[in-house]
């Protein structure tokens, strides 16, 4: 029981990475509230897994408030935050309409610093905890037609360092976990309108070494290992898990 009696929230917790931690955190003795902006994603997993459900949006500082008074509400106080809520968008600066840059860093960077502003306090005045961010490979080597994907995830790498700076003395650890590819509902989705299924999916594996896509858990896992006292003199580490993809 790895975060025994440890209070949780992890946004994006409806799907995915997110859905995969929040079981994790359960099955390890956390009490979790599983964050999403679908709220009826969110009720579905934490019905699953025994824990509370908050339909939130991350990029609305409102409801950022509001989640953390319901955590804080529910358990009395916040010992980790994992700020997992993000998405993808195709494009080149040159073909990403500005309305959309500005969305998707609203949840992916903003939603980091909404969060996080809102919950340290809390984890301050409760002794400390633990907060980790997904970011991503690419904010090591880059990808192709996705420069605001790229620059928001290397903004969280550069965001998680800086906070682990600022409140390393009140005894809270910021850490992030930097995941290759990952198999998620949106590869599903893909594959059933793809006139090459088997293809796509070559393709998909062959961006790693080890030549395969990571599943959810396998991330979830770091993330519980970022999130629990195992890692207790980590903090401002980006812990990669991408199958050998940045070592190329």
């Amino acid at each position: 029981m790895r975060l025994k009696d440890k209070m949780a929230i992890v946004t994006g917790a409806g799907a995915g990475i997110g859905a995969a931690v929040a079981e994790l955190f359960a099955q390890q003795g956390a009490r979790v509230l599983v964050v999403d902006r679908d709220g009826a994603k969110a009720r579905y997993v934490a019905h699953r897994t025994g824990q509370l459900a908050m339909e939130a949006d991350v990029s609305d500082e409102n409801s950022v408030v509001a989640m953390v008074a319901r955590a804080q509400d529910a358990f009395g106080r916040i010992d980790v935050l994992v700020n997992n809520a993000g998405y993808g968008i195709r494009g080149s600066v040159v073909t990403t309409a500005a309305q959309d840059w500005d969305a998707l860093m609203a949840v992916n960077l903003k939603g980091v610093f909404l969060c996080s502003k809102y919950a340290i306090p809390v984890m301050a005045a409760g002794g400390g905890g633990a907060i980790v961010n997904t970011a991503s490979n690419v904010a090591h080597v880059g990808i192709a037609d996705r420069a605001a994907y790229v620059a928001s995830k290397g903004g969280v790498v550069a965001l998680t360092r800086a906070m682990a700076l600022d409140h390393a003395a009140e005894k809270i650890r910021v850490n992030a976990v930097a995941p290759g590819t990952t198999w998620s509902s949106y590869f599903d989705k893909i594959l059933e309108t793809h006139s090459d299924p088997q293809g796509f999916v070559t393709a998909l594996n062959a961006r790693a070494p080890m030549n395969r896509v990571a599943q959810p858990v396998e991330i979830a896992q770091a993330i519980l290992w970022l999130a629990s006292d195992e890692s207790s003199f980590a903090t401002g580490s980006i812990l990669t898990v991408d199958g050998g993809m940045t070592a190329w």
